[in-house]
Order: C-alpha cells, then sequence, then structure tokens
C-alpha cells in the first residue's frame, strides 16, 4: 500500500484527505491511501518519517511550509526561490521539495485576469504570500504589502487611500481572515471605493463567499476563491509523486 499524507497543525478543516481518498476510489487506485499527520512540531517529522515506511509523497500545510524544509534533501528550483514547500516526494529515501502552490495559483489567477490588472496589493505577509509573490513578478504584476503592522516595503491598512485603491486593481487575500470558524472577520479595506474593474482573490476556500469577496461583489467587483487554487495544487502534487 502506497501511503500519502498531509503534515500540518491544526488539521481539522483538511481539504486533502477527502479530496484524495474520493480520486482513489473513482480513479480506481486501490494501492493507495492518504492519511492526516498533525505536528504540532516540525521536529517530530523524523519520527513520523520512520513509524511510516510506506510513505511516498506528503503535502505540506501550515505551520510548516519552511519549517519543513531543514529536513528535506533536495529541493527544486521553484521551491528554493519562493522559499516555501507544501509537496514532498520519497525517492529511495530521498526527500525532494516542491512548490505546487504557486503554479496553481498562476493558473486559478489568469482565468479572470485582465491588462488593466498590472498592480496587485497583498493583503498580509505571512508563509502564503510567498507562492503569490512568485507568481505576481513572473507575470509584471507591481505589488504592494499591506499588513496590519508598518514595515519596510509594507503599508496599513489605515495607509490605503481612494488613489491607491483606484491604481491597484487587483487585491490578494493571504490571510486566514473570514475563514472557517471565523467567518464574520474580514480584511479591513476601505471597499467603498471598489469598481467592476476589481479583481478581488481569496486563498480562503472556505467558506465558498468569504464577507472579504461578499463586499467586492456588492461593489461589482470580479471575485474568485482559493478552491481551484487548492484541486490545482494537489493534481499538481500527484503528478510529482508519479513522475
Amino acid at each position: 500500500m502506497r501511503l500519502f499524507g498531509l503534515i500540518g497543525y491544526p488539521l481539522a478543516q483538511s481539504f486533502s484527505k477527502k479530496y484524495f481518498t474520493e480520486k482513489f476510489l473513482i480513479k480506481g487506485i486501490p494501492d493507495a491511501a492518504y492519511e492526516l499527520f498533525e505536528l504540532d512540531n516540525i521536529q517530530k517529522f523524523p519520527s513520523l518519517l520512520a513509524s511510516h515506511k510506506n510513505l511516498c509523497g506528503i503535502n505540506v500545510t501550515i505551520p510548516h511550509k519552511q519549517r519543513v524544509m531543514a529536513y528535506l534533501d533536495e529541493l527544486d528550483d521553484e521551491a528554493k526561490e519562493i522559499g516555501a514547500v507544501n509537496c514532498i516526494r520519497i525517492d529511495g529515501g530521498k526527500l525532494l521539495g516542491f512548490n505546487t502552490d504557486a503554479p496553481a495559483f498562476e493558473n486559478s489567477l489568469k482565468e479572470l485576469l485582465y491588462p488593466f490588472h498590472s498592480k496587485a496589493l497583498v493583503l498580509g505577509t505571512g508563509g502564503a504570500a510567498k507562492a503569490v509573490i512568485y507568481v505576481l513578478k513572473k507575470l509584471g504584476i507591481e505589488y504592494q504589502f499591506v499588513s496590519r503592522t508598518k514595515n519596510r516595503g509594507i503599508i496599513t491598512y489605515e495607509e490605503l487611500t481612494a488613489g491607491i485603491i483606484k491604481d491597484y486593481k487587483l487585491v490578494i487575500n493571504c490571510t486566514p481572515l473570514g475563514s472557517f470558524p471565523k467567518t464574520e472577520t474580514f480584511p479591513p479595506i476601505p471597499y467603498e471605493w471598489l469598481t467592476p474593474e476589481h479583481y478581488l482573490y481569496d486563498l480562503v476556500y472556505n467558506p465558498s463567499e468569504t464577507m472579504f469577496l461578499q463586499k467586492g461583489k456588492q461593489r461589482g467587483a470580479i471575485i474568485k476563491n482559493g478552491y481551484d487554487m487548492l484541486v490545482g495544487q494537489a493534481e499538481l502534487s500527484w503528478d510529482i509523486w508519479n513522475s
């Protein structure tokens, strides 16, 4: 039995196990299973590997996408440049790290992207923003970080003016604000200045329409959640594990 799984903490809201279990059933793949491995500390990773010798591939989620890199034998170029890993292939005892978030985000983002989406506001500066920034650079989209705390290269939500909102027509939420169970929360941007030319992309997928997206929709903005990105990164992970 080939074993695959997800490491992270907490994993109560995980999409991956349901997705892969259904995939194995539908595609008629009887020799594969997908499990959740809650690791509150990345230092427990080696003992997880030691106790599951049939592990062939691992997905990595919050908070371990950066921390796990120290345990890997090799990184592909994209993962190295992004500085985060969300997919590991175990090949002859060697751990190879990849980032499938970036290509999945790129494919999903481009579906509704127009030439006037040439500047982006990136809400949040955590690990989730790393793959997003990599893609924006690749697509030649200028970006500005927005966070609660001011820092070099980062502006605060309070500093968002009508002029900035008018200029930056792509707004990407890389924070967990609005995700289940705290669905009433949302990034504090001035939604009243949004227009039908704005594109609001939320990495959150549960609920399918967060308060962030609802508020954008009320202003006529283009909206998209993170579900397609999630499916995309899962499929790309499966390709890597089987290559």
